[in-house]
């Protein structure tokens, strides 16, 4: 799955929220590796062990999950010939403890946590090197009963340290009167006397240091020269000694590396999973049923990083369509909505339990492609609609029958026209290929297209007219709107203004200032047809009625937009379609009736006020009544 996908849908800063319940280096790791998954045997474990974590901890359970303090290193430095010392010693003691108590305390939670409870079976106890370290290393030092050469050792310096002590307290004694402080002191490791300066020739020894001042001389005693001596060989017989106990042990250690890296990665899973478990406690996460057919059902799924300030969704998809478009005015929460789809599907892939009602449905998908935002890239100066463009010609290079795609504002940037065309384009090409697609918009066409086409769905949400505020609720299954005029007349817009912004609006912004009669009847015709749009029944299917009449009002699939019947079916099937003044001719096999001709006109009406241009009727009517040389009709139509 692409990483700009992940970064538009914000899966970054869930990671880091998972990280801070992470007590451990590796558990953090794996955090950090986190993918959404593809395989749907895979995600089913991963969600099961997370949710099993989640019930272990709401029972009231304290994990003893083994701290991996001062390991790190440790492992990294095992065969290398570097030998531990006694603290890292003392890390790998606790760890093994640790790991231990892990062991004793998932044996206990094998029936209420099966798949947690098994990883716990490739922990290694490695109670040979345990004990091994127990005998030779405490409190960060190594004991005597290490070995009988340490031991020796110490007993001699034993000795020799209590000679030396009475030999210091006699010197202390005789000396005391020229003392400079009644106090022992060393000198690069040797005892010395803090003797007055000028009383320096009384003691027999030498000097070893001097304060700061010059008043205090440190003298090394003649007496106890020889005795310091000894000591100090017998200090680096012990060292020696140490080092060999911790070389034997080192050694040790390294036969059982693979061991302890499978510990460590142990741990880290654990660390891993209760990291996701407490989680999805703190964002309501729960687990979900999975699929590949492309079938999603959230019950009052929420955003994560929204969490009680969102207005749950509830969505579905996949059972008797595979797009959904979702209008409805700016700020209302189409986008919102399209992120929660996005965000919720690569949690649930990636084996976190997603802030949803139980019961509820998910789809695992191969790829998810999303255009969400502007995705303007500065550098390159690229407009909105460049970068729209882009990202779209993106989908189409991944999109299958197993990729989900997330379009914001279908048609923004360009040309209405254009861009309604070029839309529903893709959204064919997108349906054709089996792709599940949610989109939002604001054309009216998109939303006529998607009430009349074959595996589309309209989807709105929904908003309070009177407090003109939105209600962040996605209703399905209804075409929404913008609210543009509604809005700008209770904000205070005059009421006159408003009317010729619907005029121009149903109009098509195509005039002949000097027909208003002409324009009325248009006008007419595009209302009656828009009032009668939310009760009637559109087939699903291209070509169904084939016996279209002059007049009726009819639906083009491929341009999402409807037209009026102005010429009758030729011997191709190609029948005349007049859109917005702009003459047509298309095959029947891609029309479908909308609306017939009955239904939107009176009896006997005269169906050139609409098919006709003022200038043609003017013609017609003065070569119905005489002969004109040199005067044509002229009708431009469009292939």
């Amino acid at each position: 799955m692409k990483e700009q996908t992940l970064q538009r849908l914000e899966f970054n800063r869930i990671k880091e929220a998972i990280s801070q319940y992470a007590v451990s280096y590796m558990g953090k790791k794996h955090v950090e590796q986190m993918v959404p998954m593809t395989r749907m045997k895979v995600i089913r474990i991963k969600l099961d062990e997370t949710a099993e974590a989640k019930g272990l901890l709401q029972f009231g359970a304290s994990i003893p999950i083994p701290s991996l303090e001062g390991i790190e290193p440790v492992i990294s430095l095992l065969g290398t010939g570097y030998v531990l010392s006694e603290k890292e010693f003392s890390h790998v003691y606790q760890f093994l403890t640790s790991c231990s108590q892990l062991i004793k305390y998932m044996v206990t939670k094998q029936q209420a946590a099966p798949i947690v409870s098994s990883y716990a079976a490739s922990i290694h106890e490695l109670i040979a090197l345990k004990e091994a370290i127990y005998k030779s290393i405490r409190s960060g030092r190594v004991v005597d009963s290490a070995s009988k050469e340490l031991m020796k050792v110490r007993k001699r310096l034993a000795v020799f340290e209590e000679r030396l002590k009475a030999k210091l307290d006699s010197l202390m004694s005789k000396h005391k009167s020229i003392l400079q402080e009644n106090l022992l002191s060393s000198r690069n490791g040797r005892y010395v006397l803090p003797i007055k300066k000028e009383h320096r020739k009384m003691v027999k020894g030498t000097v070893l240091d001097e304060s700061a001042s010059g008043q205090t001389v440190y003298i090394e005693p003649a007496d106890v020269m020889q005795l310091q001596a000894e000591l100090s060989s017998l200090r680096a017989e012990e060292a020696r000694e140490e080092l060999k106990v911790l070389s034997d042990l080192t050694a040790m250690a390294e036969e059982y590396s693979h061991e302890l890296e499978i510990n460590v990665e142990t741990v880290g899973t654990y660390d891993f999973i209760f990291a996701k478990a407490r989680y999805a406690i703190a964002i309501g996460g729960a687990n979900v049923e999975l699929n590949e057919s492309g079938i999603m059902d959230f019950h009052e799924a929420r955003h994560p990083l929204l969490g009680g300030k969102m207005v749950p969704l509830d969505f579905v998809i996949g059972r008797t369509f595979q797009s959904l478009i979702i209008t409805g005015p700016n700020t209302g929460g189409k986008t919102l909505a399209l992120k929660t789809i996005g965000l919720l599907t690569v949690m649930a892939q990636s084996g976190l339990l997603v802030p949803v009602g139980e019961g509820s449905i998910m789809s695992i998908f191969s790829h998810i492609a999303v255009d969400i935002g502007d995705g303007q890239s500065i550098e390159h100066a690229l407009s909105t609609f460049s970068a729209h463009i882009r990202n779209i010609n993106d989908i189409l290079q991944m999109a299958d029958r197993s990729t989900l795609v997330l379009i914001d504002e279908m048609a923004s940037g360009t040309d209405p026209g254009e861009g309604v065309g070029l839309s529903v384009a893709i959204l064919e090409e997108l349906h054709r290929r089996g792709t599940t697609v949610v989109a939002t918009t604001h054309f009216s066409e998109i939303k006529k297209f998607a009430e009349a086409a074959p595996g589309f769905e309209n989807a709105r949400m929904e908003f309070d007219a009177d407090s003109l505020q939105p209600l962040y609720r996605l209703r399905i299954g209804e075409a929404g709107q913008s609210y543009a005029f509604l809005i700008a007349l209770k904000l205070g817009i005059p009421a006159g203004i408003i009317q010729r912004s619907r005029d121009i609006a149903d109009s098509g912004f195509t005039f002949d200032y000097s027909g208003q009669t002409i324009q009325q009847s248009l006008t007419t015709v595009s209302r009656t047809a828009d009032e009668k749009e939310p009760n009637a029944s559109h087939p699903k299917t291209e070509g169904e009625s084939k016996n279209f009449q002059l007049g009726d009002s009819v639906y083009i699939s491929y341009m999402g937009r409807t037209g009026i019947v102005f010429e009758m079916e030729d011997a191709k099937g190609n029948v005349g379609i007049m859109v917005q003044k702009q003459r047509f001719k298309i095959n029947k096999k891609r029309l479908t009736l909308h609306i017939e001709s009955k239904e939107l006109y009176p009896e006997n009406y005269d169906l050139d006020i609409v098919l006709e241009t003022k200038e043609n009727r003017k013609k017609r009517k003065l070569m119905n009544r005489k002969y004109v040389q040199g005067l044509t009709i002229e009708k431009k139509v469009e292939e």
